[in-house]
């Protein structure tokens, strides 16, 4: 091979390391720009998803909203909001409130013990009863079961008086109310399937309607907050008021004995 031959191969041998090394570092950079460029796009995608969830962290949960919504109280209800619930013959003379929440163990077992002979009271014309609904139970556990129940409570009362009894009956029965750390009243169909136990609400489209669609939502977030705001030391349930006074020392009546001889010196003063 010449001299010229040779030098000829070696310079095009390197022209060929020069093209390739040209181009393998234009490889280089287009890849570190796409790296760039996904980052950013990775970064910015985390950013945005912070921010959503920032938003939704921060806003109102369904029961917290319709505390500012305009109140659709149900019939047989009067004072502010629709949330003086009286029940009873207007020829009794004296006012027994009640206050209970919807999930309350205790509640439970006063109204399948008392809850008969408090309806015959009512029946007789012995004394008028005022219901006060609470839902504090369901701050124990981020529930929404006593605020639920509550709101269907409103749905019935709107059907009738009785209704509204018999399915408070129903709710707080051994069949039904379930344990208090089984949020099982915040499903609207088992709501319903409660009360298809009470003969005018069995089937009753008005009333599914109502608990279906939230409307005594918001009514039942201000009867709440009657109890919470009540002048009578109420703290707990359930809870017996007359004449302003919390009766047996705010300790609950278990026993129908108990009640009757309670309310009865109540009824005497």
């Amino acid at each position: 091979m010449s001299k010229r031959n040779s030098q000829a191969s070696k310079t095009a041998a390197r022209e060929r390391l020069r093209i390739e090394r040209e181009r393998e570092a234009k490889r280089a950079k287009t890849k570190r720009q796409v790296i760039v460029a996904c980052s950013i796009v990775g970064v910015l995608a985390i950013a945005g998803g912070i921010g959503y969830a920032a938003v939704q962290a921060n806003k109102p949960t369904h029961w917290e909203a319709v505390k500012d919504e305009k109140v659709v109280a149900p019939a047989n209800t009067t004072g502010t909001d629709g949330t003086t619930v009286v029940i009873g013959k207007d020829s009794a003379k004296k006012t027994l409130k009640i206050y209970e929440d919807a999930r309350c163990p205790i509640c439970a077992q006063f109204e399948q013990t008392v809850g008969p002979t408090v309806k015959k009271d009512i029946d007789d014309g012995k004394y008028k009863m005022q219901f006060v609904g609470a839902t504090f139970i369901d701050n124990k556990d981020n529930g929404e079961g006593s605020k639920n129940a509550l709101s269907a409570l409103g749905a019935a009362l709107n059907v009738s008086d009785k209704a509204f009894l018999d399915y408070k009956a129903a709710l707080y029965s051994a069949k039904y109310h379930p344990e208090e750390t089984t949020d099982k009243f915040k499903d609207d169909s088992y709501l319903i399937k409660v009360a298809d136990s009470v003969p005018e609400l069995k089937g009753n489209k008005k009333f599914q309607d109502a608990v279906e669609k939230g409307t005594y939502d918001a009514w039942a977030m201000a009867m709440s907050k009657t109890f919470d705001d009540n002048k009578e030391g109420v703290k707990g349930t359930p809870a017996f008021v007359m004449d302003g006074k919390q009766l047996n020392g705010g300790s609950p009546l278990m026993t129908v004995a108990d009640f009757n001889r309670v309310v009865g010196e109540a009824l005497k003063k």
